[in-house]
Parts: C-alpha cells; sequence; structure tokens
C-alpha cells in the first residue's frame, strides 16, 4: 500500500522510513474514531470510506456536522502537530480503512532520524494549513454570497415550480389530498416510531406512536374545512377584505427527537397553506427521513399533486448546506424546530423564519393542589417517548406544607426520588463535567436505565427519577432543560415565593415556553398566568400533553413559538396560519360609515 500524496515531497529514503511508522486501522460504521477534547495523539490517513467532522454540543437537536472527509483526507494532523485537545468529532459514517502515525512514533523518529520526521512534521503542517485556507473560504460563504451548492439551486426551482401549479387549488380538493395523507401517516405510525427508535436510539416506540399519531390525525382535524387561502372575509364595519396567500417554499428543519411527528405536521400546514415545503432532516434520522417521504410522495402522485411539493434533503446535511437552504432567495420562510443553535442560525439567515427556544418548564405544586392527580399527570409526562418532550415539566417547585404527601404521591406513580446521598452519586454519572448538562448518553432513555447504570434502585419500575435540589443562581444542570426523564424538585413557602422561583427559573432557560401549575383557586391560577414570561400556561394538565393541545384546547402543532421572551416572533402554537402572507383589500369609507360601493 502506498503512503498518503502529500508524502510525494519526502525523498525515497525517508518515505521508506514513514512507510515502516504507519500502522493500518479499520472501523466500522458509527465507530467514534476520536472525541473532541481528547488527547490528540494521532493522525489517520483515510484509504477507504468516509468520516464525518462533527462538534460535541449539548443541543441534540442541533446539527453538528462539520464536513465530510473521503479517501485521500487527512484526519487529526492539527493535534498531532500542536499536541492540544482534539477540537472536534471523528465518526466513521461508512466502513473506514486508514493508516495512522502516533506522536510517540513521530517523536521516537525525530530522535533517530530528525530529517526524515522533519520532512513529515512540514507535510503534516502544509495539510493542516490547506484545511484552514478551505475553512476560512467556508466560513466567508456563510457571511457572504457564495456560490449556490446545485443540490440546494434544484430543489428550491422544483418546489417552486410545483407551488405554482397548486396555488389554485380549491379548498375541498386540498382538504381531500390532506385526508388520503393523513390516513397513510396513521396506517404508518407504529412502524415509523420503531424505525425512529431503531435508528436514533432515543425515546420509546409505543410514545413515538402516540405522538405520530397526534400529528397526523390532531393536526388534520385542526385544520380540515377551514380557508387555507383566498378570501377570508369581509369586515362589515371598517369594509376591509383580508385575503390569505402562500409564502411559496417553506424550509423545515426536522430534528432527531420528534423526526416523524415533525414531518407529518410540517406536511399539513404547509399544504393547507398552499405552500411547498423542503423537509430537511437532521442527519441522524435520514433513513426514517426517505421512507416519509417516499410515503408522501406516492400519496401526491396518487392525488393528481406535484410530486415536488414536499422535498426532502438526501444529501447528508451539514451547516452549510443548511445554512444555503435557509438563506436562498427561493425560500419563502425557514420553519425551525431544533436546538437553539439552530433556531438561531434560522433567524439570521436573512430570510423571515420562525422558530422556537428551549423549554424548562417550571411546575408549581401549590398547597391546594390535588397531589394524586398532579403526581400521576408529571410521572405520565416526563415519562413520556423518556423525557425528549421540550414542553413537559423539568422543575417541580413544591410548597413546602405538601412536599412530603406530595413526594409519596410521586413514589406511589413510579417516580424514585433520590436521597442527599443518591442525588450526589447519581449526579456525578449522569452530568458531562465539560458541558455541566446530563450526559448525551441520557437523553430520551427511560429512567430504568438511566438508573441502571447509576446505582438507583427501587422495588418498583422506575418511570421518572426526581432530584432534590437547592439552587444558588449558579449555573447547574438541575435548573435547566432535561431532555430526559428527570426532574429537579424545589421547596417553596408561600405563593409569592414560589411564583418569583419559577420566573427565576425561566430567567436562566426556557423563557417565553411553558410554565405549570396544579392549583384548586382559580384566583391563583389567574396570577400565575399573568405573571409567567411563558407563551403558555398551562393549569393541572400534563406538560407534554397539554403543550400539544391533547388534554388542552392549544392548537395541536409540532412547532411552539416562545415569543420575545424567547427571542422568537411568535407566541402561537404554530399552524398553517402562521404560514401566509394576509394581503388586506381596503375600500374608500365615505364620510358618516359608508362606502362608496354602499354609501349608506
Amino acid at each position: 500500500m502506498s503512503l498518503p500524496g502529500f508524502f510525494d515531497a519526502l525523498s525515497a529514503e525517508h518515505r521508506d522510513t514513514v512507510a515502516k511508522l504507519l500502522t493500518e486501522v479499520e472501523f466500522e460504521p458509527g465507530t467514534t474514531i476520536f472525541t473532541e477534547g481528547d488527547e490528540g495523539d494521532a493522525a489517520y490517513f483515510i484509504d477507504e470510506g468516509e468520516v464525518r467532522i462533527e462538534l460535541e454540543l449539548p443541543e441534540v437537536d442541533t446539527e453538528s456536522v462539520l464536513r465530510y472527509e473521503g479517501p485521500g483526507s487527512t484526519l487529526g494532523e492539527v493535534a498531532l502537530l500542536d499536541r492540544l485537545p482534539r477540537s472536534a468529532t471523528a465518526v466513521a459514517d461508512t466502513r473506514v480503512q486508514a493508516r495512522t502515525i502516533t506522536t510517540a512514533s513521530l517523536d521516537e523518529l525525530a530522535a533517530r532520524d530528525p530529517g526524515a520526521a522533519l520532512g513529515v512534521t512540514q507535510e503534516l503542517a502544509r495539510d493542516a494549513t490547506a484545511k484552514l485556507r478551505r475553512l476560512t473560504e467556508q466560513a466567508s460563504d456563510l457571511m457572504f454570497a457564495a456560490a449556490p451548492d446545485p443540490v440546494v439551486d434544484e430543489l428550491v426551482s422544483r418546489a417552486a415550480a410545483a407551488q405554482a401549479q397548486f396555488a389554485d387549488w380549491p379548498e375541498d380538493r386540498v382538504d381531500a389530498l390532506l385526508g388520503r395523507l393523513t390516513a397513510v401517516f396513521l396506517e404508518h405510525a407504529a412502524p415509523l416510531a420503531e424505525a425512529t427508535v431503531e435508528e436514533t436510539h432515543v425515546g420509546n416506540a409505543a410514545d413515538k406512536t402516540l405522538k405520530n399519531m397526534v400529528a397526523a390525525q390532531g393536526v388534520y382535524d385542526s385544520l380540515v374545512g377551514q380557508v387555507g387561502a383566498g378570501p377570508l372575509g369581509t369586515d362589515d364595519l371598517t369594509q376591509v377584505t383580508e385575503i390569505a396567500e402562500a409564502v411559496g417554499v417553506i424550509f423545515g428543519l426536522v430534528p432527531v427527537t420528534n423526526p416523524v411527528a415533525t414531518a407529518y405536521f410540517k406536511t399539513l400546514v404547509s399544504l393547507k397553506s398552499r405552500n411547498a415545503v423542503i423537509l430537511s432532516f437532521h442527519h441522524a434520522v435520514l433513513g426514517v427521513g426517505n421512507r416519509v417521504g417516499e410515503l408522501i410522495h406516492q400519496v401526491l402522485s396518487e392525488e393528481g399533486a406535484p410530486a415536488d411539493l414536499v422535498l426532502w434533503v438526501k444529501k447528508r446535511g451539514s451547516r452549510k448546506l443548511t445554512q444555503q437552504f435557509m438563506s436562498h432567495p427561493g425560500v419563502g420562510l425557514v420553519l425551525a424546530t431544533g436546538g437553539a443553535a439552530m433556531v438561531q442560525a434560522a433567524y439570521s439567515s436573512g430570510t423571515p423564519a420562525l422558530g422556537v427556544g428551549p423549554g424548562n418548564a417550571p411546575c408549581w405544586i401549590a398547597p391546594d393542589a390535588d397531589l394524586a392527580t398532579a403526581a400521576s399527570s408529571i410521572v405520565m409526562s416526563k415519562s413520556f417517548d423518556n423525557g425528549v418532550i421540550c414542553g413537559a415539566e423539568h422543575n417541580l417547585v413544591v410548597d413546602r406544607s405538601v412536599r412530603d404527601d406530595f413526594v409519596a404521591r410521586l413514589e406511589s406513580q413510579g417516580a424514585a426520588v433520590l436521597t442527599p446521598q443518591e442525588a450526589e452519586a447519581f449526579l456525578a454519572l449522569a452530568i458531562d463535567p465539560a458541558t455541566n448538562r446530563f450526559r448525551s448518553e441520557t437523553v430520551g432513555q427511560s429512567a430504568a436505565t438511566i438508573a441502571g447504570f447509576t446505582g438507583i434502585s427501587r422495588p418498583f419500575e422506575i418511570k421518572v427519577i426526581v432530584v432534590p435540589a437547592t439552587w444558588d443562581g449558579e449555573d447547574t444542570p438541575l435548573a435547566g432543560e432535561k431532555m430526559t426523564p428527570v426532574l429537579s424538585l424545589f421547596d417553596v413557602s408561600g405563593d409569592d415565593e414560589a411564583i418569583a422561583f419559577s420566573r427565576r427559573l425561566l430567567g436562566f432557560m426556557g423563557s417565553g415556553h411553558t410554565s405549570i401549575v396544579h392549583s384548586a383557586d382559580p384566583d391563583r391560577i389567574a396570577r400565575f398566568g399573568a405573571a409567567m414570561p411563558t407563551s403558555r400556561i398551562l393549569a393541572n394538565s400534563p406538560g407534554a400533553h397539554g403543550v400539544f393541545g391533547v388534554t388542552t384546547g392549544l392548537v395541536p402543532s409540532l412547532t411552539l413559538g416562545c415569543g420575545t421572551y424567547g427571542g422568537n416572533s411568535t407566541t402561537d402554537n404554530v399552524s398553517f396560519k402562521n404560514l401566509r402572507n394576509i394581503k388586506r383589500l381596503a375600500r374608500l369609507v365615505q364620510p358618516g360609515g359608508g362606502s362608496a360601493d354602499n354609501p349608506g
């Protein structure tokens, strides 16, 4: 096997010397070659296969892929040169064959043959410099107009052409199409849920099936029979006629935590408002994304609709590719569901965007709460889909007068409420010291699984884990969003302290999203609602189910706006109504209230 090409500059003697230092290695798909923060102890030369370069991010739903490297590429040479920790993570995307050179062997070569070692170091440095130049060009592309990716141009052009053909479809035909899509979505809700869990290892199939069904039937029921486009009516007093018109092409980000449900939802609301949509699935769910896309195309074909009304990005995603879609002049709106970094990128793209923010719902257990019902609701909600619902309860704010009774009620429902000693040991194992957040391995895993590897045991099936906590205002994972079936429990005394502490939690994380109160007093509930800087205030409802409109009258939605509290443009549960331009035909109004057409 020959040496990597950039070693051609070495003399024949030095090439032979270097060849003896290289060790052949092989990695199966999904194997981590090295991790961000690891010691830089080796460089790798790829002979076959592809490697995914990504960042280690605390947000599971933010696209972390920087780029892909294939045959002829070098990995890890910068860390080999500067001996500093790795700046990114490398994962074998396919089966990879490579050769490696270690820092130890390079140091040994320097002592034995300084000329050869210098030659190797110079070639590695040249390769690192070439990469730096490419990264600089990529950064420039993100800041300024870049040469369009042909994949991006093609998909946007196809979607725009399809939308133009679809724009004038009558409501009954659109509703028939959506009804057919919903029926197919329901038929495949369970197998796609199972495929999602198999591909992502996040959540559980039973709950994802229910989520998929709500995203299909619930969303369909909320929009069928309504006007999606065209005249919406004329106000008798002002004589202003409102006319709804599609924004055109929507680019929809689809997260790893709820890929099928989000794709169902964004398809139904986009088509109801006469838009085309391009779905961009997180790189970890491309397999499921392809299956969903193929189902949609089958229905579109059968119903005589343009197939390109719904497209999806089949090319493996990266931050650069996503940015090019979001900033493309042919995209009318970005519908951003994902981590905070992706939402921020959408708002910064130059294209109008609807995004969300992180959840971190405080849940106040007031002194007059029905403790049995509250405990049952909370355990059902936070255990749902293994805790990945952002609108579920994250922090229990419990009045001290009912704390002991409430803890007993939680335990009767399957909650493991930890002792101080258990909590200390649990956090030592569950928290990643590098990020000060729950380890990625806990995201979307069952409470029983997390309890198993953290040494927590109970004489019953553990459905959620509750960690009693205090908070001095410092950064702590217990006061933030927890995408796991884990809750923090804080004690308070009286209504004033409960409301103030709930606001404090939201100020730390989750402002604008959701807050929850359990109380029998309408005035207490109203006071809490008036004080909370959140778009959704749930009273006596499970959080995960209430925010979706399953146990409340809220609009069923998979995109939950956080308003200006959370840096978003709307507080709505986003629906088809948010995906339109509303035009207003205003007639001349004569003095005395009449119009030119109807003088009065």
